[in-house]
């Protein structure tokens, strides 16, 4: 069985709701509009199709509710968005094996009422975050609730970084250019969000916090003996103390990563290098492709299977690490 972590969908009742709250546009309609699999079952069924084996964990789709609405709307999303990926998972279990919870971050007491519902009432295996919130890193004390939420609950954490348009490439201009704040910024920023969670100390409090990244680790497993020289460097020249109880690279190492990052076997390698097969679950970012999902099925299943790695670790990255991290019941 090969357990997809990260695809995306925007649900029917969701997506009505959601434009009935912002008739005049938002951050990502155009995505929603250009991709059906997104929201169309059938459409979403058909590349499913090609490989009986794939099943999904189903989280939402673009935009954070937090982002484009208040937050008595953001909570109103949320829920929606909730019951209707619940109620998919109980009348396709054959096709979604569970669901990941969207909880509204500009409220931080309806995100841990929501938490709670999503886990306990609709059975959901983990919590959605895009990072940042607004203006705010997500090392912040406000959001410190959440990782101590789930920290209890012992269910991971998906990470959906993100960078805005009207971040520029360089501070003289108004905005990125040539897709710079997607293409690299949202791989920067994970790894920043990463940085910022280690040093802020949240794995020595809650040591068993669990965090899955999107796009096998952004950035960290490339740059890993530069993260350890820098460090060891900085430490030696300026006295930079990190204030942790271990190492830093032992921290990059307790995240999850998923494998959506195309066609790309020898960056795979690299993060299995450096995270292990234990710490990479099979996610393929669909639909979000020039073939409605097609190429991003497609080419992250050939790429996990083209890896220099035995079938056991091969079943690992498929399979075994989604069973065990989200402690699923298939």
């Amino acid at each position: 069985m090969k357990i997809d972590v990260f695809p995306h969908i925007i649900p029917p009742k969701f997506k009505a709701a959601l434009y009935k709250k912002l008739p005049g546009g938002f951050f990502g309609k155009g995505w929603i509009e250009a991709m059906p699999a997104l929201t169309d079952l059938e459409a979403r069924f058909r590349v499913m199709d090609q490989y009986q084996d794939m099943v999904q964990v189903l989280t939402l789709g673009n935009p954070p509710v937090e982002k484009v609405v208040g937050p008595k709307d953001a909570a109103e999303l949320s829920r929606i968005a909730n019951d209707e990926m619940a109620e998919l998972v109980a009348k396709y279990p054959e096709r979604f094996v569970a669901a990941v919870a969207c909880v509204p971050m500009n409220d931080i007491d309806a995100a841990l009422k929501e938490i709670d519902r999503a886990i306990v009432d609709l059975r959901f295996r983990g919590i959605q975050l895009h990072n940042p919130i607004g203006d705010k890193p997500m090392d912040s004390p406000e959001f410190w609730p959440i990782y101590e939420k789930m920290a209890h609950y012992d269910l991971p954490i998906w990470v959906h970084s993100q960078r805005d348009i009207n971040v520029p490439d360089y501070p003289g201009e108004e905005s990125s250019k040539y897709m710079v704040w997607s293409l690299f910024g949202w791989p920067y920023e994970t790894s920043v969000y990463m940085t910022r969670l280690i040093f802020s100390g949240v794995f020595d409090k809650y040591p068993n916090l669990k965090v899955i990244t999107h796009h096998a680790g952004g950035m960290v497993p490339y740059f890993a003996a530069r993260i350890a020289g820098f460090y060891d460097a900085n430490e030696m020249l300026l006295g930079f103390k990190s204030g942790l109880k271990g190492q830093p690279l032992d921290y990059y190492r307790l995240f999850y990563n998923d494998t959506a990052i195309y066609k790309n076997t020898p960056a795979l390698m690299c993060c299995h290098a450096f995270f292990g097969a234990e710490h990479m679950l099979f996610g393929t970012d669909m639909p979000y492709d020039s073939q409605i999902g097609f190429r991003q099925v497609r080419e992250v299943i050939s790429s996990v299977e083209e890896m220099d790695i035995s079938d056991a670790e091969k079943k690992l990255i498929f399979e075994d690490n989604a069973r065990r991290l989200l402690r699923l019941p298939i």
